[in-house]
């Protein structure tokens, strides 16, 4: 089954382009970039993503990809 990964287009303030890029060379996992979330308070706090719906948040872009992969 295929993860599907979503990011606010704001978010990218914190580095994720890298991490999407990377994500996107997965074979099970689809990346979506979307205008907002509707996550704004945690997209202002640092970098964050939905994986099938749920928030995965870290610190830093290279925290989160390891999160992300824990959860796809």
């Amino acid at each position: 089954m295929m993860a599907v990964v979503s990011f606010c287009e704001n978010n990218f303030v914190h580095g994720v382009e890298e991490l999407i890029d990377r994500l996107e060379e997965l074979d099970d996992v689809s990346v979506e970039v979307e205008a907002c979330l509707g996550f704004c308070g945690d997209c202002a706090m640092g970098p964050f993503a939905l994986v099938d719906g749920e928030l995965v948040q870290a610190e830093t872009a290279d925290e989160l990809y390891p999160r992300i992969k824990e959860e796809i």
